[in-house]
């Protein structure tokens, strides 16, 4: 009787201490390993990643999900979109630790069903902060402490540990008895129980764990991806904006479907598509930009001058290229990370900048070459004068194209850039100059 109560009790503590006595083990024979790493910073791409991971594992059947992780943190959204998709996930997610998982990097790996460490390497450090590296305002704080409690409960880990993480505030007597917000080398994180090993690769992690007969599937990242990664970098969206303005304004100064347009919305759909594939740019706001369009082209063709329409359509262009770069649903802010609007005024300001700077220096220094007549259209229409001298008002001549209101002339032979006093003018239309507008005549019909 003695005996068999002892064999029974050994039975229940030998799987305990190898590790396969709890949940989230994996162990058995031809066991299916999914790989994929997270090795910049927490934002969209990584959120998509991890969703795309999560999905292939799941098809494919497999036993085991690790992320191999190095990062400083990130946005907290996402931070939180992928931890929701690793507490949910129905297949054990480890976590291998490279060198650093800091601020959100520390939020997903808490909620990873393990976490393994390599020497040298460290987690927490979670206090969102700004652009400038200062603390975000308190309610950005409250949040974060929220989810790193609730994350720690979730997975049997001291919350109190994960609030100081965040919350230099929160003292755990003989961790941080200083109030320093706190972060844990590998050691520490196995003292504390905020790592389940030490290793110096997946590989050897692997094998310490039991699993030695699997097949390891690595995630791959396709060109689209790469592509998108690149396209929302902000050197890159900065230098959309210069084209989508650039287009929209010599496309403005000779009217027609032409080279610049093309351009312009080339560029328009460079910028928004790969934001509205990584679930920031909503539909209303790209209709917000293209309702700024529409008013724009209704300020210069209806209503010639520059008013109401045109400077609202320019503050909705505007709106709309900073809101489709940051987090926000209908104006609602409270799930937006100071650092991201920070970063998507910038891209728009330098886009901005640069179109003026581009703009003025094309206007000077490029006005009569031949590039330069190819892309303001001028080059279907012959050799056309840029410089409008005042002695040709009061001159006679006829039009070379639609005026809608701008065009070309032509007047004693030569084609001349002009403006309508009174609206649309039919090409063929005999005219008359009766004033100078900048680089452009004006003129009416006769």
């Amino acid at each position: 009787m003695r005996l068999t109560a002892f064999i029974i009790t050994c039975l229940l503590i030998i799987p305990e201490l190898s590790g396969q006595g709890r949940p989230d083990s994996v162990f058995g024979s031809n066991l299916k390993v999914y790989q994929f790493e997270i090795f910049d910073e927490i934002a969209p791409a990584a959120s998509r990643r991890t969703a795309q991971a999560i999905n292939e594992a799941i098809e494919m059947k497999a036993d085991l999900i690790i992320l191999h992780l190095n990062t400083y943190g990130g946005l907290v959204t996402d931070a939180d979109s992928i931890r929701t998709r690793i507490l949910n996930s129905p297949i054990p997610v480890y976590v291998f630790i490279e060198n650093n998982a800091a601020s959100a990097g520390a939020l997903i790996s808490i909620a990873c069903h393990r976490i393994f460490m390599k020497e040298g390497a460290t987690i927490g450090a979670a206090t969102v902060v700004e652009g400038t590296g200062q603390a975000a305002p308190d309610k950005y704080q409250s949040y974060m402490r929220s989810k790193m409690r609730a994350t720690a409960t979730a997975r049997g880990r001291s919350a109190e540990i994960a609030e100081a993480m965040v919350d230099g505030d929160k003292v755990v007597p003989g961790l941080n008895d200083t109030g320093d917000v706190v972060t844990l080398t590998t050691d520490e994180a196995i003292l504390w129980g905020f790592c389940d090993g030490k290793y110096s690769s997946i590989a050897e992690m692997l094998k310490e764990q039991g699993i030695t007969d699997y097949t390891l599937v690595k995630q791959e990242i396709s060109w689209v991806d790469k592509a998108i990664g690149f396209l929302i970098t902000p050197a890159v969206s900065s230098a959309l904006i210069l084209l989508i303005l650039g287009g929209i304004y010599y496309e403005l100064r000779s009217p027609g479907i032409g080279f610049p347009l093309l351009v312009s919305v080339l560029a328009a759909l460079l910028y928004f598509a790969p934001l509205y594939l990584e679930g920031l740019a909503a539909n209303w706001e790209i209709l917000l930009f293209i309702a700024g369009l529409v008013l724009l082209g209704v300020e210069v063709f209806v209503i010639p001058g520059f008013g109401v329409a045109g400077i609202s359509g320019l503050v909705l262009m505007f709106g709309a290229l900073v809101l489709s770069a940051i987090n926000n649903i209908v104006f609602d802010f409270s799930i937006t990370n100071p650092e991201q609007v920070e970063s998507a005024l910038t891209r728009v300001v330098f886009g901005l900048l640069g179109f003026i700077v581009f703009a003025l220096l094309s206007a000077k220094l490029f006005a009569d070459s031949p590039l330069f007549k190819k892309i303001g259209l001028e080059a279907t229409l012959g050799e056309t004068e840029v410089r409008t001298p005042a002695g040709l008002i009061g001159k006679e001549g006829v039009c070379s194209n639609d005026l809608k209101p701008s065009g070309y002339v032509e007047i004693e032979g030569k084609e001349w850039e002009a403006k309508s006093m009174d609206g649309y003018i039919q090409k063929g239309t005999p005219i008359r100059v009766v004033g100078k507008e900048s680089w452009q005549l004006l003129v009416e019909p006769r």
